[in-house]
């Protein structure tokens, strides 16, 4: 069973995972409404999985005999300056998400909650190929630049992004695949 301090924690972060979920989306409205459907697209994704990585913590708690306590999610931005800031936003904010899985994780073991450390493992994972793939993306935009060619060429390869399986799997159901940008 969980205690409560701990399914306060999960619940904050499941809330937080919404959030970054109905964040993706408006980034990707952004991106649909600039002639950037790959960008769109590969946001879209990014929106389906947050909203998984969400549920997977609330089948987590139901597992675990506790109780899911939802919040209201925050209202995102519409607007940005370019696909540079906007996926600049989009590695910082996965920055923030790492955070807050390291932050539960430490919880976890401070509450010596093994069955919590071995749940959030695959959370600690996927932050690192979250991270990775925003700063690929980044980077490309760098060098391509925020308009022309090579822009909409990296809009092309983006929108050949395809959801992976089993985020919202419980750990012993989770695909363990890797994903390219």
């Amino acid at each position: 069973m969980l205690s409560a301090t701990m399914q306060s924690a999960i619940n904050k972060q499941m809330k937080y995972e919404i959030d970054s979920a109905y964040l993706y989306l408006a980034m990707s409205a952004y991106c649909e409404s600039q002639g950037l459907p790959g960008m769109g697209t590969w946001l879209r994704i990014q929106w389906q999985e947050e909203l998984e990585h969400a549920l997977r913590l609330f089948r987590y708690v139901h597992r675990r005999g506790g109780r899911v306590i939802l919040e209201a999610v925050d209202k995102p931005p519409a607007e940005f300056s370019s696909p540079s800031a906007l996926f600049g936003m989009v590695l910082d904010h996965e920055k923030k998400v790492t955070a807050a899985i390291n932050s539960l994780y430490d919880l976890a073991v401070k509450e010596n909650d093994h069955a919590t450390q071995i749940e959030l493992e695959w959370f600690v994972r996927e932050q690192v190929e979250e991270e990775k793939n925003a700063s690929d993306i980044l980077h490309m935009l760098k060098v391509a630049g925020d308009t022309g060619v090579s822009l909409l060429m990296l809009d092309q390869q983006l929108a050949k992004r395809s959801i992976k399986g089993g985020a919202g799997k419980g750990a012993a159901e989770a695909d363990e695949g890797s994903e390219t940008v």
